[in-house]
């Protein structure tokens, strides 16, 4: 799943370990976050986007979600 978590992180500073610390998870989950290896579970996305005070749709995109102006 495609997401913003790298660039929401870089811009306010954060290193991943830091994220990590204050999410309660490992530097190697955020690290896979941000790759798109690792799909976050739903608690973890909620958490993650309350964090960055956005959306989860606006951290993370919705692969399913057909494109604008496609029919």
């Amino acid at each position: 799943m495609r997401n913003r978590l790298r660039e929401e992180r870089t811009a306010r500073g954060l290193s991943q370990g830091e994220l990590a610390e204050r999410m309660d998870v490992s530097r190697q989950t955020i690290n896979a976050v941000e790759a798109d290896k690792y799909d976050p579970s739903l608690p973890l996305a909620y958490k993650l986007a309350a964090f960055f005070e956005m959306q989860v749709e606006a951290l993370f995109l919705n692969p399913f979600k057909p494109e604008t102006g496609s029919r």
